[in-house]
C-alpha cells in the first residue's frame, strides 16, 4: 500500500491547479481593466449567478456543489480585488452573524467594515464610503428586521443580491452557567434563543445590544455577564463557549440582503426576485377589498407573491407602507404592466430591488 505515488499525482495537480488559477485571474484582470474604460461594474450578481449554475451542471463529483460553491467563491473574491478593490459594509463589530454572512459571499480578499447599525450601513453605501453593504433582512424564527425595512422608506439603494444561511447561536461568557446573571445580544438573537433562555437561566436579566459581537465584547468585561452569539465571534473575541447551539429551532435561517448603488440586469427563466414598498395612501387598508385590489394586478399576469409585510408609515396614525417580493425582474413587460396599473391608485409603488432568486448556497 505505498501512498508516494498517489501523492505524486495530487502534487502533479495541484501544480496544474495553480497555473489554472492564475491564467483564471489573469483574465479577470484584463476584464477589470476594460471595466474601469467603460466604467462597468465589478461585481455582477446576475453574471456570478450563472457561473454558478454552469459550474454545477458540470460538476459530477464526488466533490458536492456547496464546497464547490466555496471554492468558486474565493476564486472570485480574488479576481474582483484584482479588477479593483471592494469595500463591503456590515453591521459590526467584526465576527458578527452579518461579517459571518458579508465573507460567505464575497470571500475573504476584499476589504470589510464594520457598521454601529443597519442604518449605518445604508449611509454607507449611499455616501460612497462602501461599494456594498450586507445587511439582515429577516429571520427564519423571529421573522424581519424592523430597522431594516425602515431604512429602505428613505433611501434609494437597490438590493442587488440576497444570501440565506443558518445562525447557529452559543451562550458565551467568563462565567458558568450558574452564576451568570446577564445575557446580552442582538433582539433578534434574544428572541430566536427565548425558550433554551427561560429554561437554563430564567431568574438571568436579558439586555439588548447592537449586535452579536458587541454583545461579546461586553460579556468579556462585565462579572456575570453572557452573550448569545456565534461560535466565531467567541473566538475572535477571546471568550469560552459555555453552551453550544442554544437557538429554539435546529434549522433557524436568517435571510441577507446585499445593497448597491445601481440596479442589477435579468436572468430571466424565472430566476428574479423583485422586492417593492407600495402605499395604499390614507386609510386605504382599512377599506374593504383595498388590499385584495393591490395584489390583483400582480395576480392577472401570472406574477408569484412570495412575501407580503405592513410597517407603519409613521406619518400618521393607522397607515400602512406594504413591502413584497414577487417572482420576475422589474424590467420585464408583465411586471411593468403590473407596476403601471398599480400606480393608477397607489401614491407610493417603490422599486428596492431585483436579484437572483437562489434560496439556499447549495442550489
Amino acid at each position: 500500500m505505498d501512498l508516494e505515488p498517489i501523492r505524486a499525482k495530487i502534487d502533479e495537480l495541484d501544480r496544474e491547479l495553480v497555473d489554472i488559477i492564475n491564467r483564471r485571474l489573469a483574465l479577470a484582470q484584463e476584464i477589470g481593466q476594460i471595466k474601469r474604460v467603460t466604467d462597468g461594474e465589478v461585481y455582477v450578481p446576475e453574471r456570478e449567478d450563472a457561473v454558478f449554475r454552469k459550474v454545477f451542471a458540470s460538476n459530477k463529483g464526488p466533490v458536492n456543489n456547496e464546497a464547490l460553491r466555496a471554492i468558486y467563491r474565493e476564486l472570485m473574491s480574488a479576481g474582483i480585488a484584482l479588477e479593483k478593490p471592494l469595500s463591503i459594509a456590515y453591521l459590526g463589530p467584526e465576527a458578527s452573524n452579518t461579517h459571518a454572512a458579508a465573507m460567505k459571499k464575497f470571500g475573504v480578499s476584499l476589504d470589510y467594515h464594520a457598521m454601529a447599525s443597519v442604518a449605518d450601513s445604508f449611509a454607507a453605501v449611499e455616501k460612497g464610503e462602501a461599494d456594498y453593504a450586507v445587511i439582515p433582512i429577516e429571520n427564519s424564527t423571529e421573522g424581519s428586521v424592523r430597522e431594516a425595512l425602515d431604512c429602505f422608506v428613505e433611501s434609494d439603494l437597490k438590493v442587488v443580491a440576497q444570501l440565506y444561511t443558518e445562525i447557529s447561536h452559543a451562550l458565551i461568557s467568563n462565567e458558568p452557567l450558574e452564576k451568570i446573571t446577564t445575557v446580552y445580544s442582538k433582539d433578534q438573537a434574544l428572541a430566536q434563543c427565548r425558550y433554551w433562555l427561560q429554561r437554563h437561566l430564567p431568574q438571568a436579566r436579558l439586555v439588548e445590544a447592537s449586535s452579536t459581537s458587541r454583545a461579546v465584547q461586553i460579556a468579556a468585561q462585565e462579572s456575570g455577564a453572557a452573550a448569545v452569539a456565534g461560535e466565531l465571534a467567541a473566538q475572535f473575541y477571546g471568550v469560552p463557549v459555555v453552551a453550544r447551539a442554544i437557538q429554539d429551532k435546529a434549522d433557524n435561517t436568517t435571510r441577507f440582503f446585499i445593497l448597491g448603488r445601481k440596479p442589477t440586469k435579468p436572468i430571466g427563466g424565472g430566476k428574479d426576485v423583485s422586492s417593492f414598498l407600495i402605499s395604499l395612501g390614507d386609510g386605504a387598508s382599512d377599506r374593504p377589498g383595498g388590499l385584495l385590489k393591490m395584489l390583483m394586478p400582480l395576480a392577472e399576469r401570472g406574477i408569484n407573491l412570495s412575501k407580503i409585510e405592513s410597517r407603519p408609515s409613521k406619518m400618521r396614525p393607522w397607515d400602512y407602507y406594504f413591502f413584497i417580493d414577487v417572482s420576475g425582474h422589474h424590467d420585464e413587460p408583465e411586471m411593468q404592466a403590473a407596476l403601471a396599473e398599480l400606480r393608477k391608485f397607489c401614491p407610493l409603488v417603490k422599486w428596492l430591488g431585483s436579484y437572483p432568486a437562489v434560496r439556499r448556497e447549495s442550489d
